[in-house]
């Protein structure tokens, strides 16, 4: 098995991965990250930073450092660069980012859970839509910056009425969208929604930091790819946290797990390389 999951990471893509420098302490730093997965020769690795844009790492990373790995970067629309701020987004953009997070730790539905560890601000929740349900002109403003850029817009941590929301208009105004973690306890999305959503073009994500620490079931995890043949579904770790698993240990736990659950190696490839290469690239 040992050389079929070398196979499976080689030319493969992890697109949610926490390292430090960061607010929070992290198992791994940006440069011995892209360093580690160079050496399953992965194709590439995105940065997420909560409070921070991360394409300047991503970019000194790749100027300065012959690694075979190629390094991402995001925004994440939280409090720190002004929560839903097209100028914050353009500007990440145009230094290279791929991926534009809606508010994380700040959106106003995760909050109500309460902080999550390493939280620092006394703040009011952010949300995308107004008091009459409608989205906000920010947030379409957003979409248009991400649409010039032919980047992919991500839902972060906002409710299931805000997601359906912002997906639909992002799949009429043609622009790649990404249903963040589904199976986590703050932003659960119900199966059934996960496959409609797949099937009108959204990008599901399956995180198996969120299978491997109890957020969900084997069926949340496994049904959704199967209901949608493995299409628009791809695989992220969301791994650095310095407790758990590094992100690599983590990767190669997913994959053996979904090898010994019976999934094609066809199927495990379009979810960690095909699917994610048209995310960050757009081929």
């Amino acid at each position: 098995m040992k050389n079929t999951i070398n196979s499976l990471i080689e030319g493969s893509f992890d697109l949610h991965v926490h390292s430090a420098p960061s607010h929070v302490k992290r198992s791994i730093d940006d440069i011995d990250l892209i360093k580690k997965a160079s050496t399953y020769k992965m194709a590439g690795v995105l940065i997420k930073n909560h409070y921070e844009p991360t394409s300047g790492r991503a970019e000194l990373i790749n100027k300065h450092f012959d690694f075979y790995t190629k390094a991402y970067g995001g925004i994440v629309l939280n409090s720190t660069v002004g929560g839903i701020n097209p100028y914050a987004c353009e500007s990440a953009l145009k230094m290279g980012a791929r991926i534009v997070w809606l508010p994380t730790r700040d959106a106003e539905n995760s909050l109500k859970y309460g902080n999550m560890k390493g939280d620092f601000f006394n703040r009011e929740g952010i949300s995308v839509i107004d008091d009459k349900g409608n989205l906000i002109k920010a947030l379409k403003d957003v979409i248009e910056v991400v649409k010039k850029y032919d980047a992919t817009l991500a839902t972060g941590h906002i409710s299931l009425e805000e997601s359906l929301k912002v997906c639909d208009y992002a799949i009429k105004k043609n622009i790649k969208v990404v249903l963040t973690h589904p199976d986590w306890n703050r932003t659960k999305i119900p199966t059934d929604i996960q496959v409609t959503l797949g099937k009108k073009g959204v990008f599901i994500e399956k995180v198996w930091a969120n299978f491997d620490d109890g957020d969900c079931d084997e069926e949340e995890f496994l049904g959704v790819m199967n209901k949608l043949n493995f299409n628009n579904v791809f695989i992220t770790t969301d791994r650095g946290y310095y407790t758990k698993k590094p992100p690599f240990e983590s990767l190669v736990d997913c994959i053996e797990f979904l090898i010994n659950k019976g999934v094609d190696c066809k199927n495990i490839e379009k979810m960690l390389k095909k699917t994610p290469k048209i995310i960050v690239e757009g081929v």
